[in-house]
C-alpha cells in the first residue's frame, strides 16, 4: 500500500509511514494494532489520500508517535499530547526517551531495542513520565517501518495509559490477599465448592487437616460423614437453597487417640454471571456454590465425655458407699440384737429375785463382747476422709465462693449480707475443701438462727482482716444468739440447740473446731456481743499430717 502525493510534508510522512507499516506489518504485531490503523478494508484498490490518513491518525483516541531510526520523534498526535502533557512542538526533534522513567528496569529497554532492531514488533509495558512529573503505565506496541530496501526508516509507536487497570488489578490482588489471610487465620476449616462438588477455595486449616488425613481429601470425608451421620448431603442441601448450622459429625483420624469431632455449617452461595449481559444491572442466575465451615470440637466433646465419666464414676462410688454402709448397719443391727436379748434375759432373772451371780457375770461378758463387735462393725462402716494436699489459699476467695453457693438460701430467708473483706489478705497454707465446708456450716448455722429468730430485719455480717500474722474471720448475725452457759457446750459432739432439729446430728461445730485446729488457729463465740451471735476464728497454717 502506498500513499498519494501531498503538499504537506508531515502529512506525507505520516501517510507513507502508516502505508508502509500496513503493507507489511512486522512479525509480532498485535492484530488489534493493525485493526486500529487500517483505514480501508482489504482489497480496496485506491487507498485513502494522505490528508485523510493524517486526519484519521490525528483524531485517533490512541496515542501515536512516529520516530526515525534513532528514536527521534518526528510526529505525535493529539492523543499523545493529552496523555503525556507535552505539546508536539516540545517533543518533535527530541528522543523518545524524554518519556522514560527510572522506574522501568534497564533490562526492559534492552529487550525492546533488541526486538525492534531485529525488525519485529515489541509489545510490553513501561513506566513513563508526563511533563508534570507524574508516572503512568504505558502499554506499548513499537513496530519498525521498512523502506523499499528493507532498511528501518521509521518506528511507529502506539501506546495507551493502563495505570487505572493496573491499580484495579493491584487492588484486586490485595483484596484477594486480605481474604486469604483472613481465611488462613480462621481457626475453622473453610471450603467453597462449585455445583459439581469441586473444590474452588480452601484455607490453612483445611490443608492441615488434609495432611493429618494422609492426603485424603477432607471434603470427601466430611460429605460422607454428613450423609451417614446427619442424613443429608451438604452440597445437595445448598443447591436446594437449604443452609444448616452446627451439625456435629465425627471422623476417624489415625493417631488422634479416637474420633475427631466437627461442628459443620453450610450456606448456599451464588456468584454473579460475569458476562456482558450484567453490564446494565441485569443479573441472570449465576453458578451455585456451597460455603462449608467445619469447626473442630474434639477437645470440647472429649471434655464433656470426661466430665460425664467422672460424674458417673462419682455416682457409682456414692452408690457403692451407700450400699456398703447399709450392709454394715444391717450387720451391726443384727449383732446388737444378741446383746439386747441377753440384757432382757438378765433383767428377767434379776426381776425374779434369783439368778446365779456367776451366770449373770457370764451374760454381761457376752453382752460386752457383742457390743464391742457391733461397735467395731459400725466404725468400719464409716467412710475414710480423703486426704487433701495443703495449698496456698486465699480466705477471701473461699468465702466469696461459699456466699455464691448460699445465695439462693440467703435470698429465700430475706437476709441482708454485709460482706467486708480485707483489701489485702495474705495467703495461708490450707485445705480448700475443708475450709469451704467449715465456712458453709457456719453460714448455714447463721441462716438457721435467723430463721428461728422470727426477726423482720435479718442481717449477716462477714469480715476478714489480718491480726498478728493470722487471718481473722468474723461471722456475725442478729439472731437469738447463744446463751453464755452454752458457749462451750455447742462445740461438744451431738449437741443440738435448735428448736427444729430435723436432719441435724449436732456434729457441725465440733468438726469446725477440728478444722480450725488443723489450721493452727482457734474459734470462739464472742461473749461481749449480745445482739445475736458473733463467731471469731483465726487461721494460720495447716497442721502437720
Amino acid at each position: 500500500m502506498t500513499a498519494k502525493g501531498s503538499s504537506d510534508p508531515v502529512q506525507q510522512m505520516v501517510a507513507n509511514a502508516l502505508a508502509g507499516f500496513l503493507a507489511a506489518p512486522p512479525p509480532g504485531t498485535p492484530p488489534e494494532v493493525i485493526e486500529a490503523l487500517t483505514l480501508a478494508g482489504d482489497g480496496v484498490a485506491d487507498p485513502l489520500p494522505p490528508r485523510l490518513f493524517f486526519e484519521a491518525v490525528e483524531q485517533s483516541p490512541v496515542a501515536i508517535s512516529i520516530t526515525n531510526a534513532q528514536a527521534i520523534i518526528l510526529y505525535a498526535n493529539a492523543a499523545f499530547e493529552a496523555l503525556t502533557g507535552y505539546a508536539r512542538a516540545e517533543v518533535i526533534g527530541e528522543n523518545e526517551s524524554i518519556l522514560s522513567s527510572n522506574a522501568t528496569p534497564a533490562s526492559v529497554y534492552q529487550a525492546l531495542w533488541r526486538t525492534i532492531k531485529q525488525k519485529q514488533t515489541w509489545t510490553g509495558t513501561l513506566v513513563n513520565r508526563t511533563k508534570a512529573g507524574g508516572d503512568y503505565l504505558a502499554e506499548l506496541a513499537i513496530s519498525p517501518v521498512l523502506d523499499q530496501d528493507g532498511a528501518i526508516c521509521y518506528f511507529l509507536g502506539i501506546h495507551r495509559d493502563v495505570t487505572r487497570v493496573h491499580e484495579l488489578e493491584a487492588a484486586l490482588r490485595q483484596q484477594k490477599a486480605r481474604v486469604e489471610a483472613v481465611l488462613d487465620a480462621a481457626p475453622v476449616v473453610v471450603v467453597l465448592l462449585d455445583d459439581a462438588g469441586r473444590l474452588l477455595l480452601d484455607n490453612q486449616e483445611y490443608r492441615k487437616l488434609r495432611g493429618e488425613l494422609g492426603d485424603r481429601e477432607p471434603i470427601d470425608l466430611l460429605r460422607a460423614a454428613l450423609r451417614k451421620q446427619a442424613g443429608f448431603d451438604p452440597l445437595e442441601a445448598a443447591l436446594a437453597e437449604r443452609g444448616f448450622k452446627d451439625v456435629e459429625i465425627s471422623l476417624e483420624v489415625a493417631g488422634s487417640g479416637g474420633p475427631r469431632w466437627f461442628a459443620c455449617s453450610g450456606k448456599p452461595a451464588h456468584e454473579l454471571e460475569p458476562s456482558c449481559r450484567t453490564f446494565f444491572g441485569k443479573e441472570p442466575a449465576g453458578e451455585r456454590r456451597l460455603l462449608l465451615l467445619a469447626n473442630d470440637i474434639t477437645a470440647r466433646r472429649r471434655e464433656i465425655e470426661r466430665a460425664y465419666l467422672e460424674n458417673l464414676r462419682a455416682r457409682l462410688a456414692e452408690q457403692q458407699l451407700g450400699h456398703t454402709m447399709r450392709e454394715a448397719l444391717a450387720a451391726a443391727i443384727y449383732q446388737m440384737q444378741g446383746p439386747l436379748n441377753l440384757i432382757q434375759a438378765a433383767a428377767e432373772m434379776l426381776k425374779g429375785g434369783g439368778g446365779d451371780p456367776q451366770v449373770l457375770s457370764g451374760l454381761f461378758q457376752q453382752i460386752s463382747a457383742s457390743g464391742h463387735k457391733a461397735l467395731a462393725t459400725l466404725q468400719a462402716a464409716l467412710p475414710e476422709q480423703p486426704r487433701e494436699a495443703g495449698l496456698m489459699v486465699n480466705i477471701n476467695a473461699l468465702l466469696r465462693q461459699v456466699l455464691e453457693l448460699e445465695t439462693d438460701q440467703l435470698l429465700a430467708a430475706g437476709i441482708v449480707v454485709d460482706w467486708q473483706p480485707a483489701h489485702v489478705l495474705p495467703e495461708i497454707s490450707g485445705h480448700k475443701d475443708q475450709l469451704r465446708a467449715m465456712f458453709k456450716h457456719l453460714i448455714d448455722n447463721a441462716i438457721q438462727a435467723l430463721n428461728e429468730s422470727g426477726r423482720t430485719h435479718r442481717e449477716l455480717r462477714i469480715a476478714t482482716r489480718v491480726v498478728d500474722r493470722s487471718v481473722e474471720v468474723v461471722i456475725q448475725d442478729n439472731g437469738p444468739g447463744i446463751p453464755s452457759a452454752q458457749r462451750y457446750a455447742v462445740f461438744e459432739p451431738f449437741y443440738i440447740g435448735w428448736r427444729h432439729r430435723r436432719g441435724r446430728a449436732g456434729m457441725g461445730l465440733p468438726l469446725t473446731q477440728e478444722i480450725v485446729n488443723q489450721h493452727g488457729g482457734s474459734i470462739e463465740i464472742d461473749p461481749e456481743y449480745h445482739e445475736g451471735c458473733r463467731i471469731r476464728l483465726y487461721l494460720t497454717a495447716v497442721a502437720e499430717d
